[in-house]
């Protein structure tokens, strides 16, 4: 089960494919990748299409997918706004690999997700233009149909515009819409959502609420609620809800108590006369909701503590071989006073293993059993060899 990665910082596209060909070559010592992903700078836009179909046609992957993006992640480095392309290649034998292809033009989302074969144990690593495909939509269909099907993967960033991006699957490429691959079979990937923030406070039942507004906490008016917890706060925590405040609903209510890890995070949005709140996603009555801060020294514990997760008890942890990274535009050198922090974090705690990503609009992971789209996030994808005896 090999794995390798390769950086270049050539501004030529030329130049940066001929120097990740032979490190992936050392790498792959002349083996057939079963799976190669590409995320490419703006700078290599136009000629994204033409190196996944050289790899497809030269024999060096079965199968390809890719986006551009405006930072990229690959070997130990993240590449923020220069040029960048990085390549990712494994050997998966015996692994089920299925290319889908959602067309905005070509059908509901339903009838695409039609198209996916058995999904329960599946994982499907999906890239989508963020003008052009309702990721929310999508992940409330499959969330329904389709359970038991694990969504990873990102929003491709590397365009401002309707059809500046670029979508790579198996020599093709599409400017809308999403491209996916979904594995299955003997490997074991491991799905790992870092949002980075803390809770403050203590938990509230929402009694009052409509779409995205809360109007009451508790019976109480939910900004009256919101001071109450504000006054309690050690003076660390008040600055940095003046940083930026932020909310989190309780995904799975059925449980005794509820820590870090337990709730879908979104952002406050701002306040009204009337004493509500608004916040970045839908709410209602009955769900439990706690205030969360983020800053980056909550954000570096919080994804070292998500990749040190322990498994249940049944569950022997494998080796990890590889790694995908899709992390937050407002991460990197926005948020941390260092570069490379996200990869550097990976292979802190699993090794110096093989990593490619990029930095999207919109990470997408599982949390609590059900798929999600993230912001401030790093969603990390990690492929482990099963452990033996």
């Amino acid at each position: 089960m090999k794995c390798v990665s390769a950086l270049s910082t050539a501004r030529s596209t030329s130049t940066a494919f001929h120097q990740i060909l032979e490190r992936l070559d050392a790498g792959l010592e002349g083996t057939t990748a079963d799976l190669t992903l590409v995320f490419g700078s703006k700078h290599h836009a136009d000629n994204l299409g033409k190196m996944s179909q050289a790899f497809i046609e030269q024999g060096r992957t079965r199968h390809i997918l890719g986006s551009t993006g405006e930072a990229i992640i690959g070997e130990d480095q993240e590449i923020e706004g220069k040029p960048a392309l990085a390549v990712w290649s494994i050997e998966l034998p015996g692994v089920e690999i299925q290319p889908v292809r959602f067309d905005p033009g070509g059908g509901s989302l339903r009838q695409s997700l039609a198209t996916l074969n058995d999904v329960a144990g599946s994982t499907l690593i999906l890239l989508a233009d963020p003008f052009s495909f309702g990721v929310n939509d999508f992940l409330k269909l499959a969330n329904e149909h389709s359970p038991g099907l694990r969504i990873v993967g990102g929003i491709a960033s590397g365009g401002a515009e309707p059809g500046v991006n670029r979508l790579l699957l198996d020599g093709e490429t599409h400017r809308d819409g999403a491209v996916a691959i979904r594995l299955s079979g003997p490997v074991s990937i491991r799905t790992v959502v870092s949002q980075g923030c803390r809770p403050i406070g203590h938990t509230m039942l929402v009694t009052k609420a409509e779409q995205n507004v809360i109007r009451e906490l508790g019976r109480r008016p939910a900004l009256e609620a919101l001071r109450d917890v504000f006054r309690s706060l050690p003076q660390q925590d008040v600055d940095k809800v003046q940083e930026g405040l932020h909310i989190g609903r309780v995904i799975n209510e059925y449980q005794d108590s509820f820590q870090r890890g337990d709730f879908l995070v979104s952002n406050v949005m701002g306040a009204d006369e009337s004493g509500a709140i608004q916040i970045s996603d839908l709410i209602r009555v009955g769900q439990t909701v706690q205030f969360h801060v983020r800053d980056a020294e909550t954000a570096d514990e919080d994804l070292r503590e998500s990749l040190l997760q322990k498994r249940g008890p049944k569950e022997t942890p494998g080796e990890p071989v590889g790694a995908l990274i899709f992390s937050c535009n407002g991460r990197g050198t926005r948020l941390f006073e260092t570069p490379n922090h996200d990869v550097d974090v990976v292979h802190e705690v699993l090794g110096p293993i093989p990593a490619a990503g990029f930095f999207a609009m919109g990470e997408l992971g599982p949390v609590g059993g059900q798929n999600f789209i993230h912001g401030y996030t790093a969603s990390v994808v990690v492929f482990e060899k099963p452990a033996s005896g």
